[in-house]
């Protein structure tokens, strides 16, 4: 429950802190009386698709220890500690970025996730249960799985892509609202400002267009796991990255917020249409995609 509140708490004083500015900047008047002014609702969709997109990334470190109730380490706490600290320490080495936060969970679920704004500010959890139920090696690919995502600057990418996204949602949705209401309107009405049938499309229609946009993000997410497993097992190996991935396909759970989720080694099997929007590829494939590699 907490965690839900965090992400609607969080997403509306993101969308209140834009609007406002939209306002004063003079952005949110892009219907004149002269008609829809194009270029100013291009502005307001990239401040709202991009500022929002931006400051979850911005926040994604905070509200990941809020809302998992992270621990973070210094590598001194216990022999655990030690090992895990200095494994994603010498990977974050080997991959050229700087060394990570290292954070661990308390879950029984087998997992763990990066996260943060950029490659040499992030952040690597795993969970006690991932830590419990797989062997030193396992873990290992794992750490190398997480720690790949963030030399190959998954996060900031996926902001990207989700901020371009965004704008587009938003700019079409309106742009072919205000087209349904002048039509609604007739010829003859001279009213500018926009009424009932604007708001009412514009609303539908972003939701309509923030699942097909979703569908390109999930697809891009897939695409990026296969990537982050190669570099498990290149930073361990082929053989402990298919062992790992063996392990998590007997898991049927998977509690990861949605902020980081994507970013997380383990994702849910989904069938029929919902495979579309899955955020991570069948296990299946991802272990045959790595027995492929030489």
């Amino acid at each position: 429950m907490k965690r839900v509140i965090l992400f609607l708490a969080t997403n509306i004083a993101v969308m209140l802190t834009l609007g406002i500015t939209a306002h004063v900047l003079g952005l949110n008047q892009f219907i004149t009386a002269q008609g829809l002014d194009f270029f100013t609702l291009l502005l307001f969709a990239g401040l709202l698709g991009f500022g929002g997109a931006f400051i979850s990334l911005a926040l994604s470190k905070i509200v990941a220890k809020w809302s998992m109730k992270l621990t973070i380490l210094n590598g001194t706490e216990n022999a655990q500690s030690v090992w895990l600290y200095s494994t994603i320490e010498r990977q974050s080495n080997m991959e050229g970025i700087k060394m990570p936060e290292v954070a661990i969970y308390d879950s029984p679920e087998m997992n763990a996730f990066a996260t943060g704004p950029s490659k040499n500010n992030s952040l690597v959890a795993v969970s006690t249960g991932l830590l419990n139920k797989m062997t030193k090696d396992e873990v290992e690919a794992v750490l190398g799985h997480e720690v790949a995502h963030i030399a190959n600057g998954d996060m900031v990418t996926m902001t990207l892509l989700q901020g371009v996204l965004n704008t587009f949602v938003i700019f079409f949705a309106r742009v072919i609202a205000y087209a349904v209401e002048q039509f609604t309107r007739g010829s003859d009405n001279s009213e500018s400002s926009p009424g009932f049938v604007y708001f009412t499309v514009s609303i539908v229609l972003d939701v309509l267009f923030s699942i097909l946009a979703s569908l390109l993000v999930s697809a891009y997410s897939r695409r990026r796991e296969y990537a982050a497993d190669r570099g498990g097992a290149r930073l361990k190996s082929k053989e402990a990255m298919i062992s790992a991935l063996g392990k998590l396909s007997t898991q049927t759970h998977n509690h990861l917020p949605v902020a980081v989720k994507s970013f997380g080694i383990f994702g849910l099997k989904q069938k029929g249409i919902l495979k579309l929007f899955a955020s991570h590829p069948p296990i299946e494939s991802r272990i045959s995609k790595l027995k492929e590699l030489h």
